[in-house]
């Protein structure tokens, strides 16, 4: 498969997202590093290609283009708009211990869609338009909402340093649930013995002096009552048909209340997606879907995965990403929600 197929569908695609209003923008292939990373998370900081510039600092190869689509778009004033765009990112592939048989392309085209609106449908929008671009391949959609698991972290009866814990890590499964099972059990109480030397280190005597201070609130603190732990693994562990998920979110809502206004917004998007023509039986909701994809997405996170592909990536994925643009408007924000898809696998799948 050649650079210049790759190219060619990605064309056609671009031309799909041209005809829904978008207009086409090109970021900088370099970019400067300190606040893409800060927004990126963990797992594409560890794979971002990194170097410093003597005027501009530490730069990054563009690992994405939502970042500096939406930085382009606050700094121009924040109203409504549409953007496409097509070109490479880059991205580390760590194979682990063993080397993967066909390791996936460090360098890759992205073509993708962001739309910055206020409109309330324009999650069904955005998805129906991937949905009809990746109809011909065949690729099953997975959809979630971040805004699902943050509304029920944020209600359990934890003190904020603990559910702030919590939230921070909900995109690392492994941690989280390491922290879940901590604050779940009695603190241990942590001896700190008496001692008339001076505190010494690179930290503060003050900042030293308020670690010790929350290491012993930390040991009063109860535990989280078990039912919540059980509510929230129950929420994490739905996967089912969109009509059956939902079913089963509204009964966990009578025992989560935090959760109900996202279950409705949940219902009014799917009633939006059913309004252009897509079966809501042929969804997959998966509760915890967007613990698995960019942590800047705060809602509605969508997937399209290749048919009979054992290990592929997904070959689209996208999301509501709202409090970015806060982040990055100066006191400006908007709603905004955007995709991007993988030119590179649809013409593998094309090929096969």
């Amino acid at each position: 498969m050649t650079k210049r197929d790759k190219q060619a569908l990605g064309q056609r695609l671009l031309a799909g997202f041209r005809e829904a209003g978008a207009v086409e923008v090109a970021p900088d292939l370099l970019l400067p590093a300190d606040t893409l990373l800060d927004l990126y998370g963990e797992d594409i900081r560890a794979r971002a290609y990194l170097t410093d510039d003597p005027l501009r600092g530490e730069v990054a190869l563009r690992p994405d283009f939502t970042v500096p689509v939406v930085q382009m778009h606050m700094a121009g004033g924040a109203e409504p708009a549409r953007y496409c765009y097509l070109g490479e990112v880059f991205r580390k592939q760590d194979p682990g211990e063993t080397r993967p048989e066909h390791p996936r392309d460090n360098e890759y085209l992205q073509c993708g869609f962001e739309l910055f609106s206020r409109e309330p449908q324009a999650d069904a929008e955005v998805f129906a338009l991937f949905h009809r671009l990746l109809a011909p391949y065949g690729a099953a959609p997975v959809i979630g909402d971040m805004s699902l698991l943050m509304d029920a972290v944020r209600a359990l009866p934890l003190p904020e340093p603990r559910r702030d814990a919590l939230l921070h890590h909900i995109w690392r499964p492994g941690r989280f649930a390491a922290l879940l099972a901590r604050f779940s059990t009695p603190a241990p109480a942590r001896a700190v013995a008496a001692s008339t030397a001076p505190l010494t280190g690179l930290r503060s005597t003050g900042e030293m002096q308020a670690r010790l201070d929350r290491l012993a609130a930390d040991a009063d603190t109860p535990p989280l009552p078990a039912e919540w732990a059980e509510r929230l693994t129950r929420l994490f562990a739905i996967d089912a048909p969109a009509p059956e998920a939902l079913a089963q979110l509204r009964d966990l809502a009578a025992l989560m209340p935090a959760i109900a206004p996202a279950v409705d917004r949940l219902a009014a998007r799917l009633a939006a997606i059913a309004g252009h023509g897509i079966d809501l039986a042929s969804l997959r909701l998966d509760a915890s879907h967007g613990r698995h994809t960019m942590e800047y997405y705060d809602g509605f996170t969508f997937s399209f995965m290749a048919p009979d592909r054992e290990g592929w990536p997904p070959v689209a994925s996208g999301g509501r990403y709202d409090a970015m643009t806060a982040m990055l408007g100066g006191g400006r924000a908007i709603p905004a929600v955007g995709g991007i898809i993988r030119p590179g696998l649809l013409a593998e799948l094309e090929a096969s």
